[in-house]
Order: structure tokens, then sequence, then C-alpha cells
């Protein structure tokens, strides 16, 4: 069969399946095992059971529960306050003043959380009732929180770079390092909205508070210190070549609930909830991986892949036709789907024609993740507007409608990569010398 109607055939089954509700790693395993038994002659059950079990028997995947268990506990204590305590003092100064606490406070607990909607809902949890009460404008609030709480997904440890880098072999040391100079260009672009916006807007801006005496930012910068021990314990140990993906999210969860005990917010209820959370979390996402696996190694028995890569061929697009195309793509699948599910489902199909345009799989990884965070603010199934939607009871098209702005800095961001690809490649090169 004609690799193109092969493709298309599965894809309208998986969406078949995902469209009747029925889960997603349900419904990867089924349209592996359609695929499997009608086009090809290869024995399920035994390709079923050693591919499950070798996607679930990964020690880079270890990684992936400790980080979300870290991300639990600095959810639930009292670390993420004291984080907007201790950033609020200096931005005052700033054209646009406390909605940069919005970006900064989503960059920083982006870097000990790992996930976009932990980091939306938490901070904000914390900014939209103050900022309100301030009387900063709403469409901004919520549109700097929908653009900044994307960053959960790209600034290390990210949960989303971890399950790219499971799913196709390559160093999750180097993709984590990877991410942090396009996560600070995404914060910049962020920032620097913020201020141009307030300059051209200044009447829809409160009046400026009275500034604090130095010495009075400088005691309320301490209670930045935890987390900040955190960030370094963890981005540092990785870079400086100490620890590994695995042993760095140890460490985290081990600081997190120092930190959590000594402010204290940790107790037994905090302490079970946070296990719990992490617990459901982590499973849903290895069940998930594990559906994925076997429909990349179905799709392998059926030749879809290597069929499909020679069949673009044949169009000889260009790398940047290719990246192009496959921008689009990924932001309609974005629309539909959450972004571990994109990753896991494109992978197997996306890696040999990337391979073949001569393209830098850990820059891949970087690129597919910022088009994932501009799926993540557009409807109807942007899930970061679903989270901001239930902090504020607003309706989804305001809360998207104020999110616009971010997509195309988003976007932006795309093109500063593609033009520069050093902005990505730079630092894991560095940490292969």
């Amino acid at each position: 069969m004609d690799p193109v109607y092969l493709t298309l055939l599965l894809v309208i089954v998986l969406f078949a399946l995902l469209g009747s509700g029925l889960w997603v790693a349900l419904s990867l395993l089924a349209a592996g095992m359609v695929g499997m038994v009608f086009f090809t002659d290869a024995p399920v059950g035994s390709v079923l059971a050693t591919t499950v079990w070798g996607a679930s028997n990964s020690w880079a995947l270890a990684a992936l529960p400790l980080f979300i268990w870290m991300g639990e506990i600095l959810f639930r204590s009292r670390l993420s306050e004291d984080m907007f305590t201790g950033l609020a003092p200096w931005m005052n100064g700033l054209p646009g003043r406390l909605l940069h606490v919005n970006v900064l406070g989503c960059g920083i607990f982006a870097a000990v959380s790992g996930s976009s909607a932990a980091t939306a809902a938490t901070i904000g949890k914390m900014a939209i009732p103050e900022l309100k009460k301030r009387g900063y404008d709403d469409n901004m609030i919520i549109g700097t929180l929908a653009g900044s709480g994307t960053l959960g997904l790209l600034i290390p440890p990210s949960i989303i770079l971890i399950v790219y880098g499971v799913a196709i072999e390559e160093s999750i040391a180097r993709l984590f390092v990877a991410g942090i100079f396009p996560g600070l260009v995404l914060v910049s672009l962020f920032m620097g909205y913020i201020a141009i916006w307030a300059l051209f807007n200044r009447h829809r801006m409160p009046e400026k508070d009275h500034p604090l005496p130095l010495w009075e930012r400088v005691k309320l910068t301490r209670s930045l210190i935890p987390v900040t021990l955190l960030i370094v314990g963890i981005i540092g140990s990785i870079f400086a070549g100490w620890a590994s993906p695995t042993d760095a999210a140890s460490v985290g969860v081990v600081l997190s609930l120092v930190f959590s005990k000594l402010s204290g917010s940790l107790d037994r209820e905090t302490f079970i909830a946070a296990l719990m959370g992490a617990m459901r979390t982590s499973c849903m996402i290895a069940f998930i991986l594990a559906g994925a696996a076997f429909l990349t190694v179905a799709m392998g028995f059926t030749g879809i892949p290597r069929l499909l890569a020679e069949w673009i061929g044949t169009y000889q697009l260009s790398p940047y036709q290719l990246l192009l195309a496959l921008t689009v793509f990924f932001i309609v699948l974005g629309c539909f789907l959450d972004g571990i599910s994109v990753v896991v489902l494109t992978t197997s199909v996306i890696q040999p024609m990337i391979e073949q345009a001569g393209i830098d799989r850990i820059w891949f990884g970087i690129f597919l993740v910022i088009v994932v965070e501009m799926a993540q603010i557009t409807p109807p199934v942007g899930f970061n507007l679903f989270v901001l939607q239930g902090l504020t009871g607003r309706n989804i098209l305001q809360i998207a409608r104020a999110a616009i702005p971010f997509f195309f800095l988003l976007l932006g961001a795309v093109g500063l990569i593609v033009a520069f690809p050093e902005i990505v490649t730079y630092l894991p090169n560095k940490m292969a010398q």
C-alpha cells in the first residue's frame, strides 16, 4: 500500500479512538495493533510484551517521576509564595512593573517544576488576586500568565524534553542544557513586550507604588535563596557533569523536601498529597510512553517511517520548507492533544525526515518544544488556557485572545533559533567538549 494512504489510515484509526474518549495510551496500543495485524506477519503478542517492558525499563525515565514529585512538593509549599515576595520589589521601576513578576516567576518556577500546567497554576494562584487588587489590566494579567506558563515545557528540567530524549535515545542532559538559552530568549521577549505595551498604554496601568528602601528590598530578596539553591543544585550539577538528570532529580526532591520543611509548609497531609499527585501523573505519562513505543515498533514493522521519508524526499523540500510544514503540523496537532502526546505520537515518523534533511536532533527537540508551547495557548484545547479559565472563570475565547501576542512572540522565538541555531547548540556542544 502507498505509504501516504497507510499512514492516513492509521491516523484516522488513532483519531477515531481518541475521539471516542478512549485513553491516549490505549488508543496508541490499539492503532499499533491494527497496523501489525493487517499489514505485517509479525507476532503481535510477543512484540507488544517486549516493547512495553522495554519502554518501561529505562533508567533515563527514572528522572521523570522524581522531577514531577519535586514540582508537586513546591506547588504545595510556601516556597512559590516566597518567590513572588522576593521578586516584586525589584520590578516597580520597570515599565509594566509587577506584570514582569509573572514572567520571572514562571521562568524560575519552570526551572524547578518542569511542568507547564503546574507553572501556570502556581504563579497564577498567587499573581491574579494580587495584580487585580492593584488595578492591573485583566487581559495583560491573563496573557502574561498564559505565555509565561509555557516556559515549564522548555526551561530545564523539562518533562517533555525527558520524554523526547527517551523516545529518540538522545542525551537528556544535553537536551536540558540546550533549553537554557532559548528559555532566556523567551523570557526577554516576553518582558520586552510588556515594557513596550506599558509605555504605549500608560492609562491602563495603575499608579506606581511607593518605592521601598534598598535595604528592605534586599531583605525581601532573601526569600529567593531556597529556590535559587534548588535551581543551581539541579542545573549546575548537570552542566558541570557531576550528576546525571536522574541523580539531579533525586537531589532536587531532597532539597525541595528540606526547604519546604524549613519554611513550615510541609506536613504529613501535603507530603502524601504531593506523592499521590506525582504518582498519578507519572503513571499516566509512563503508560502513554509504553503505548507510543509499541506504535513506533509497529510502524517500523510496516515500514511507514522509511517509506514516508522516501516519499517526502521525492518533493526535494529544503530544511526550511520542511520546518515550516512541521511547524503548521505541530500547531494543528497540539490544538487537540497535550504536548507529551504530540511528541510521542510523531517522533517515530518525524525522526527519519529530520535526519534525512540533516537537521540536528538536539536542535529539533528544542524547536519541537517551542512549537508545542505555542499549541498550549491555542484554542480549542490549549491546556494552559483551561488552567487559567479555572483560575479566573473567564470565557476560554477571552483567555485565548489575551494570549495571542504571546503566541506570536513564541513564533518569533522559532524564527530566531532557525536563523541562529547556535542559540540552541552552543551549550550542548560546549558540554560535549
